[in-house]
């Protein structure tokens, strides 16, 4: 079944209600015949129309950063492409990137989509969700200011602590600064509150805290969980800690 078929076939979820369901409602329903083809649905894992509406807030959400600057890049049309790939398989993807499309010619009400969104998906898996748009923001190789402000909005209007915010945002730099804002310390601090530290935001993006959106979330999530350990290991060679 593909993405749209699965949409569809999972009945009205939360997603399908409120201001995105207003954004893709229509799209759906021009799709739903050829979506529903006989195929039957499968809630393999207990994921279902949590992990599809996280797929749906993803892509609304994907299109607000794409308009931000506006206009839409060929690079963040690839990235995007090869993101969903790798995430939901080729036929998935394909129906994905067209839903994308058509909501970028669409007005985004930030504010009233990202309250629905932050009522219905957890804190870790909207962390997760700020990941996946930095990622996009920097397809081109700059993350522009106007896409910094709108992912910053999103990050205020979803809920995330601007710490949390912060330790995101330089998972995407190379730097000792940036080693120190991602565990969430200044330079200042201890060698006992740097490994302290380090074990408090390990366990805070551990892969583990997405594992209920299915094994393709929960390998992005592996990303994340990488740089604090980069991190970490950036902080100790610099202090000589073993």
């Amino acid at each position: 079944m593909g993405f749209l078929g699965s949409l569809i076939g999972f009945g009205l979820g939360w997603w399908l209600l409120g201001p995105v369901g207003a954004l893709i409602g229509m799209f759906l329903g021009r799709q739903a015949e050829n979506a529903t083809t006989g195929d039957t649905v499968n809630r393999t894992a207990g994921y279902g129309s949590t992990r599809d509406g996280f797929v749906v807030s993803l892509l609304v959400l994907m299109a607000a950063v794409m308009k931000s600057d506006g206009k839409i890049l060929r690079s963040e049309l690839d990235y995007v492409k090869n993101y969903l790939k790798n995430l939901l398989g080729t036929e998935k993807a394909g129906e994905a990137l067209i839903l994308l499309r058509d909501l970028t010619n669409k007005e985004i009400p930030l504010t009233e989509v990202c309250h629905q969104i932050r009522i219905n998906i957890n804190y870790d898996s909207r962390v997760q969700l700020l990941h996946l748009l930095f990622g996009l923001g920097l397809s081109d190789g700059l993350l522009d200011s106007s896409e910094i402000n709108t992912i910053h909005r999103i990050s205020d209007l979803l809920g995330i602590s601007n710490s949390d915010y912060q330790a995101v945002l330089n998972m995407f730099y190379d730097n000792l600064e940036a080693a120190y804002k991602i565990l969430e310390i200044s330079p200042s601090a201890s060698n006992e509150e740097v490994k302290k530290a380090y074990r408090k935001m390990a366990l805070r993006f551990h892969p583990d805290k997405v594992s209920h959106l299915g094994p393709e979330f929960q390998k992005a999530a592996n990303e994340k969980f990488a740089k604090v350990n980069e991190a970490y290991s950036k902080i100790k060679k610099e202090r000589g800690i073993s």
